[in-house]
């Protein structure tokens, strides 16, 4: 898949000076989420710095888990859609020897391997454990995932003392790498084993049940105790932006480099960029697929304006383009102010702008942006499935 660089700033490096004002442009931001914050935080954080509440992420990391977070501003929240289906690489710690309520660290521990199971674990039983837990497979998510249960989110359940049983669900784990293997000892004094893995997967799966099923299968309990994202599709954590020194308008990767990166494109003259963003259909040569892609060449396709700009996506059908959706110009700038709407950061978000909540982590707080599933859906049979 093709990769999008953005420039990203070193940590320690001022912001550009700028007037307050409320940024207009759409567009992407790459965030490294650091720990101890929760995904909404720095969705609210950028909101205050952009002075806009339409602000959105693509896939919600708790506040164990620190790197990677797409947000969507402005019209750009609608291409989140596009973004949340695709696959995922996290760098994560393993700790084998113990298991939790909440397979990390943050719960209570349930089991302790018993004397000297955990110096019995080798290598080659950890590797053949990981082989089980790769492909195409029934992962039973977290008790303590942001799974509905009748209304009610299971960690909510867990929390008020219900027993939660979820039930399996397909997901793809494409490769689990162990870099190290590195004994100690935990801070009652019990034997464990620190796993570090690359883990490349699908969306909707749950890097702590990996940890929760290879203690399990090895007999001595697991559980995460790190957890970093470095990949969703495209866009990488190295070009990623620190919230000290993030500033939007600055940042800001433009819809359609974006849109490159996420598909083929066509550069359209005027007459069919004005007659596609009235909906009409006209003809087309197919594109090439985007760099790396699988992608149909039916669609979608990114339409680029004369002057750039992205004006929508759509999808070939006899040799005619078929609109999947366009994008509203952005609206011109607002005049600048002295201070920031204090009140943007926590405003609440519509449904429209909403960030996309994503199975990996147990903290998404908002809805998906129901409105765009049907296309969502397509382009994640499309490219969710390559690397």
């Amino acid at each position: 898949m093709g990769q999008i660089h953005t420039g990203a700033t070193t940590k320690g490096q001022p912001r550009a000076s700028q007037a307050r004002r409320g940024l207009t442009q759409s567009g992407i931001v790459l965030v490294d989420k650091p720990q101890g914050i929760t995904s909404h935080d720095v969705v609210a954080r950028t909101r205050k710095l952009a002075g806009t509440r339409k602000v959105g992420h693509a896939g919600t990391l708790d506040p164990l888990a620190t790197g990677l977070l797409v947000l969507g501003l402005n019209n750009s929240t609608r291409l989140l859609t596009y973004v949340v289906g695709l696959d995922k690489e996290y760098e994560a710690v393993i700790r084998l020897g113990a298991a939790t309520t909440t397979d990390d660290s943050e719960g209570e521990t349930i089991f302790t391997a018993p004397a000297g199971a955990v110096e019995a674990v080798q290598p080659e039983t950890i590797a053949a454990g990981l082989a089980a837990l790769t492909g195409d497979i029934l992962q039973t998510p977290s008790s303590v995932s942001a799974i509905r249960v009748d209304g009610k989110r299971a960690y909510t359940r867990v929390r008020e003392g219900e027993t939660v049983v979820l039930d399996a669900r397909p997901v793809t784990i494409a490769s689990i790498d162990v870099s190290a293997a590195t004994p100690g000892t935990d801070a009652e004094g019990n034997a464990v084993l620190d796993v570090a893995a690359r883990i490349t997967c699908s969306t909707g799966t749950y890097i702590r049940a990996i940890a929760r099923d290879l203690g399990d299968a090895l007999g001595v309990g697991g559980h995460l105790t790190a957890l970093r994202r470095t990949r969703i599709g495209p866009f990488e954590v190295a070009h990623a932006h620190t919230l000290d020194v993030l500033d939007p308008a600055r940042d800001l990767v433009t819809p359609a480099d974006t849109a490159r990166a996420l598909f083929p494109a066509v550069q359209l003259d005027e007459i069919q960029a004005s007659e596609l963003r009235d909906g009409k259909r006209i003809a087309v040569d197919p594109p090439p697929p985007a760099p790396g892609t699988e992608a149909s060449a039916r669609g979608p396709i990114a339409a680029i304006d004369p002057d750039g700009a992205l004006i929508g996506l759509f999808e070939l059908r006899g040799g005619l383009s078929r609109v999947l959706v366009n994008f509203a110009r952005d609206a011109a700038p607002l005049p600048a102010t002295d201070t920031a709407d204090e009140s943007v950061a926590d405003a609440p978000t519509k449904a429209s702008d909403a960030a996309i909540p994503d199975a990996d982590i147990p903290d998404a707080e908002t809805p998906t942006m129901a409105a765009d599933a049907p296309a969502a859906a397509a382009t994640a049979r499309t490219l969710g499935a390559s690397a």
